[in-house]
This record gives C-alpha cells, sequence and structure tokens, in this order.
C-alpha cells in the first residue's frame, strides 16, 4: 500500500464515487487514499488456494466467499479495504453491490511491507466489526498461519499453526490440512 501523491481529503462518498473511474484499486483510511500494490506470485496462489476451498465448501449455503476485488467497508462511512479473502454469512451483504459491510472472517495473506500494519492499525480497524468472528494472517514467505479468533468474552486469542498442523475455522466450520494453502507456492531462497 502507498500513499496516492495528492492529499486531498475525500468524503466517503466521493471516495466511492471517485474510485470507480481508477485504473488501480485504493483503500481508504480517515479521508486519505492509498493505492493497493501488486502482490506475489506465492500471495496470489496463497489467497486463491485458501478462497477456492472456502468457496467449495460453502457451495449451497448462505455464505458467500470474497477475494482481493471485493471491497470492505467498517463502516458506511470507512475505513474501506481490501482483504486478500473474506466471507460473510450475513444476509444483509446479500445483496451489496459496492462494499461487503458484515463479514465473519477476513483472511490477509502478509508481505514484508504490510505485515506491521496487518497485525496492528489495519487488526484494530477490523475489530470494529461486529460480525467479525475470526482474522487469519497466512504468511506468504514460510509456512505459518495465525488465526485470531473472537471468544465468548469478546477478547480476541492468537491459534497460530505450522506445518503439518489442521486448521479449523469455527466461523465458518471449515478444516483444512495447512499444506493445502501452500499448493504450488515456491518460496524466495
Amino acid at each position: 500500500m502507498i500513499a496516492s501523491p495528492e492529499k486531498n481529503y475525500m468524503s466517503p462518498q466521493e471516495y466511492l464515487e471517485w474510485e470507480e473511474r481508477q485504473e488501480v484499486k485504493y483503500e481508504y483510511i480517515n479521508g486519505e487514499v492509498f493505492a493497493m500494490t501488486g502482490g506475489t506470485i506465492p500471495h496470489t496462489t496463497i489467497a486463491l488456494n485458501l478462497a477456492s476451498a472456502l468457496k467449495t465448501q460453502l457451495r449451497g449455503g448462505k455464505c458467500r466467499t470474497f477475494m482481493a476485488d471485493a471491497k470492505l467497508g467498517i463502516s458506511e462511512n470507512g475505513p474501506f479495504h481490501y482483504p486478500d479473502v473474506m466471507v460473510s454469512c450475513d444476509p444483509r451483504d446479500k445483496q451489496a453491490i459496492k462494499f461487503i459491510q458484515y463479514p465473519c472472517l477476513i483472511v490477509e495473506v502478509l508481505s514484508p511491507s504490510t505485515e506491521a500494519y496487518d497485525r496492528g492499525g489495519k487488526f484494530m480497524q477490523y475489530r470494529r466489526i461486529v460480525t467479525l468472528q475470526e482474522y487469519v494472517l497466512i504468511d506468504a514467505n514460510k509456512v505459518s498461519l495465525d488465526c485470531f479468533r473472537l471468544n465468548d468474552r469478546g477478547l480476541w486469542e492468537l491459534h497460530p499453526y505450522e506445518a503439518g498442523d489442521e486448521v479449523h475455522l469455527t466461523s465458518v466450520d471449515f478444516s483444512f490440512p495447512m499444506p493445502s494453502v501452500y499448493e504450488d507456492v515456491q518460496f524466495a531462497i
């Protein structure tokens, strides 16, 4: 994510209308827009592997799986982000056109340039979503997945997974072996 060279602050409505005319995607935070940069092949492969598995698992049910081109609005007024993968089971998102607002699961594939923000500021924003039950961070440089799960006391608990583990996403009742997320991924040497 890189800052837009213009420091023109926009209202949420101005952003939504403006971004429709842009050739690249922009996230919107506190009136500022940030261009989304392209990811690596491992990043894209990991997101596609998980999104495909979720889509297959959830087919025919009440939940829908979305990938990186689907915008997420923390509220009607933003911030607006583009998670790598998300799932919404909320009927209010069934007719969404511009952005999803009620996901139960959000997944970000980490890159060195965004990891600190994904773990910190972005997670802080995502926690404002009342329907969110799990936030998953997947490392694109090594086999590692961190699942933050909201417990019954309203606290976020970390559930780390490593190579050989079976991952269980309780928000969508879906289990998968860790290697399946990294299928066809070549790590940099």
